[in-house]
């Protein structure tokens, strides 16, 4: 058997002349074996940027693309991206395969970049971002307190009907999710409470702590939670929806205000029917607590309901009610603030949902640690 043909390494020089730049290839062109660094040779070219590339072989042997994909990053060193070159001296293949590669222009933001922003470009880049959507979002608060001052003076455009069917889905619809929420979380405060209070023969203050939480702040922060995840995320798909039918754009293009015809009824049904369920969450938190005292405990119903009565004062059930309103215009402002914001696909709909959601309960919990602290300063 005749011994195989020994493969010469591959080599390239590099050399300048007369304004341009001879690059001679030899040797045999593997992938996977040694080939020239690449590194060296295109420093060289870009210390030329104008000079022209001439491509010539000397003693060229078998090649395969590692020869093309060499070329190609020395033929890329040119200002532009792609410096003039001759290849004519070349094999045919070499000159196809070449003509081939730069027959279609790179298109932009193909290669995949690995170089990662340092901790400061990105904290910065966040901080902007941040607020860029606060300040869009005082706008958005601007606009809507103007169209309600609007509604309050009887000047701002909407349908009546619409606003009925709102307070309908916002109030009748949501008693059933309100009951069972505010009864099981009266339920766990009493048990909480009966069992460190029974230690101390104290029992009977189950009644004020289920009261005192559940007026001041369990009624209203569970209610708005609720409403947030129900009626926060559905005002924001459907107006999302709108924005993606191009129908919000319509209702401006007829001189119609969004603010006024889609904002102004979602934040008025909203701000109507919080309090009326805080008042009602109230009432089945206390009737939860009272099934554990009574059951847990022995205490009596009346018995229960005396101690209630003097624990809970008006002021606790006041504050409690703003909080309610409170916290029903920030469940209503983040739903249509992200319905709003919604761009104009199907996938955008579902983030605007779940954006809303987790603005709203964000807002509602940073709210309450503000009323918490104003009403301590306050001493109530």
């Amino acid at each position: 058997m005749a011994a195989e043909k020994e493969q010469a390494p591959a080599r390239c020089r590099c050399t300048a002349q007369d304004g341009t730049i001879q690059v001679v290839v030899g040797g045999d062109w593997r992938l996977g074996g040694p080939v020239p660094d690449v590194q060296k040779i295109t420093s060289e070219l870009r210390s030329r940027p104008g000079a022209s590339l001439v491509l010539q072989a000397d003693g060229l042997g078998s090649w395969d693309t590692s020869l093309i994909g060499f070329l190609a990053k020395c033929i890329a060193t040119g200002e532009s991206g792609e410096r003039e070159f001759d290849a004519s001296a070349m094999p045919e293949g070499v000159q196809g395969l070449l003509r081939l590669a730069f027959a279609v222009e790179e298109r932009s933001g193909a290669r995949r970049t690995t170089t990662r922003k340092g901790l400061l470009v990105r904290l910065g880049e966040a901080s902007l971002d941040a607020v860029d959507r606060m300040r869009e979002g005082l706008a958005f608060l601007g606009s809507a307190t103007l169209a309600l001052g609007r509604f309050l003076v009887g000047r701002a455009r909407y349908q009546g009907s619409e606003l009925f069917l709102l307070i309908q889905d916002t109030g009748a619809n949501a008693f059933a999710i309100v009951s069972l929420i505010s009864f099981l979380v009266g339920m766990i405060l009493a048990f909480v409470g009966a069992v460190q209070l029974s230690q101390f023969g104290a029992g009977i203050y189950v009644a004020n702590l289920v009261g005192l939480a559940m007026a001041r702040e369990m009624g209203a922060m569970m209610t708005a939670i609720i409403m947030a995840g129900r009626t926060g995320a559905s005002f924001a798909a459907q107006l999302g929806t709108m924005r993606v039918n191009e129908e919000i754009d319509a209702l401006s293009s007829m001189g119609i205000d969004p603010m006024e015809f889609l904002v102004v009824p979602r934040m008025i049904a909203l701000m109507v029917m919080m309090p009326l369920l805080a008042l009602y969450a109230n009432f089945m938190g206390i009737l939860g607590g009272m099934v554990v005292g009574v059951g847990m405990l022995d205490l009596g119903a009346f018995e229960y309901v005396e101690q209630t009565r003097r624990s809970v004062s008006l002021t606790q059930i006041n504050i409690g009610i703003i909080k309610a309103v409170v916290f029903g215009v920030l469940v209503a402002v983040a739903g249509c603030l992200r319905g709003m914001q919604c761009g104009n696909s199907s996938q955008a709909v579902g983030m605007a949902a779940t954006s809303a959601v987790v603005t709203s309960i964000v807002l509602i919990i940073v709210t309450d640690g503000l009323f918490a602290v104003v009403l301590n300063v306050l001493g109530l």
